[in-house]
């Protein structure tokens, strides 16, 4: 993969995207007055996969809330599965792009300014599979075999979202603001993750979000680079929602017509997530992305507590 020109890994998998879509648009039902009734849709894909893959902390943290503000205000209804069900869906587009992105990155990587440090594929790798090989037995068996309480697992999640939001911000204007980021996966670092694996793909089979969230999340505390951050949280959730978006279609939750709708434009939004990270610079990116955490965090609870 280090021999592939820049940007050919991107268009490599963009053309399976564009392929994987065109199959949908003629395989799967849909309804043409209900699309152009949702024209607004491919709007939300584009901000929320900018969102989504600019933390790597995944698009449920972006549509959920979203899908949900907009049962609430009577112009969608979605219900909670099919929230769960949709956000998969787009985020399939969206984190997919964003992965290939962050992917084409690490194997060309400019040479790293004072304090930042680069990125060892083995560190990359060793965070992305270490973590999934337990959250995505988690999630398929959460979602074919186990009913929680949604409600009482939503508010003490995004509790502990808030919390962690609160925590990135104080530490990049603190104990990080300094300090030379690390430059290689240390191993306390690894079974932290390891262990926050399971819960996240628990929280992943309900919400569409949770394991990268915590992944992107505790590695910015640590001050890790931010294409390790962001870049191996985003191939995290890409695998997540592929695999957990298959319950969905075969349960039927799959409201088509918001996928094909926003799919594109969360594919546009992961395409343009990574530039948009490096622009902003690790300090502005790791500020920004717990404001989001926390913010949308609060909004869910207070959504769930009225």
């Amino acid at each position: 993969m280090s021999a592939l020109p820049r940007g050919r890994l991107v268009w490599i998998g963009g053309s399976v995207l564009l392929a994987a879509y065109i199959i949908l648009l003629l395989a799967v039902p849909f309804q043409p007055d209900l699309m152009r009734a949702l024209w607004f849709l491919p709007g939300i894909g584009v901000i929320g996969a900018i969102i989504a893959n600019t933390s790597g902390t995944g698009g449920g943290v972006v549509f959920v809330p979203v899908f949900n503000a907009l049962r609430e205000w009577g112009v969608m209804d979605l219900q909670p599965l099919q929230v769960v069900g949709v956000s998969m869906g787009i985020q399939s587009f969206g984190m997919t792009m964003g992965a290939l992105r962050w992917t084409d990155r690490l194997y060309h990587q400019p040479a790293p300014e004072p304090l930042h440090a680069l990125v060892r594929p083995r560190d990359f790798f060793t965070v992305a599979f270490g973590v999934l090989a337990l959250s995505l037995p988690a999630m398929l068996l959460t979602q074919r075999f186990t009913a929680f309480d949604q409600h009482a697992v939503l508010m003490g999640y995004k509790a502990f979202s808030v919390l962690l939001g609160v925590a990135l911000i104080a530490s990049t204007w603190t104990v990080n603001m300094a300090r030379p980021e690390k430059t290689q996966l240390e191993r306390f670092d690894l079974i932290v993750l390891l262990v926050l694996a399971v819960p996240g793909g628990v929280l992943t089979a309900l919400f569409s979000v949770g394991v990268g969230e915590l992944v992107a999340l505790y590695l910015f505390i640590r001050h890790y680079p931010v294409l390790l951050c962001t870049g191996a949280a985003c191939l995290i959730s890409s695998i997540s929602v592929l695999s957990g978006a298959i319950w969905h279609v075969e349960a039927g939750t799959m409201q088509w017509e918001v996928v094909l709708l926003a799919g594109p434009g969360a594919a546009l939004g992961g395409f343009l997530a990574r530039p948009i990270a490096l622009w902003l610079g690790a300090r502005r990116l790791k500020t920004m992305d717990g404001a989001w955490i926390v913010l949308s965090a609060l909004y869910l609870l207070w959504l769930n507590w009225r």
